[in-house]
């Protein structure tokens, strides 16, 4: 079979043998990007105070406590109005314990 025509054939036109042969193809050609692309290591990040409302899954309003209050604030990137988190440093400075009752 040849690999280009299938790749063009749309999937309702093909037989099971030739889904079967792209599949197993498509298997073997991933298997060496996936290497590649899992090294990359991608920043995520919410935008306002939504977005730190649905990362922390609490409302807006705690939301805004919870930027008040000034332990994210090295994941906060802000420039106007626009609020810009790194996900993963906020989530990961609201979760150390600093101060507190004794």
């Amino acid at each position: 079979m040849i690999l280009e025509e299938l790749l063009g054939k749309p999937v309702w036109q093909m037989t099971g043998e030739e889904l079967l042969f792209l599949a197993r193809h498509d298997y073997q050609s991933n298997n060496t990007n996936t290497v590649t692309t899992a090294t990359k290591e991608q920043k995520r990040f919410v935008y306002g105070i939504a977005g730190i409302a649905r990362l922390f899954g609490c409302s807006l309003p705690t939301a805004n406590r919870i930027k008040k209050s000034g332990k994210i604030d090295r994941a906060i990137t802000q420039i106007g109005r626009k609020i810009i988190v790194d996900a993963d440093l906020a989530l990961e400075l609201a979760g150390r314990k600093t101060g507190g009752r004794r």
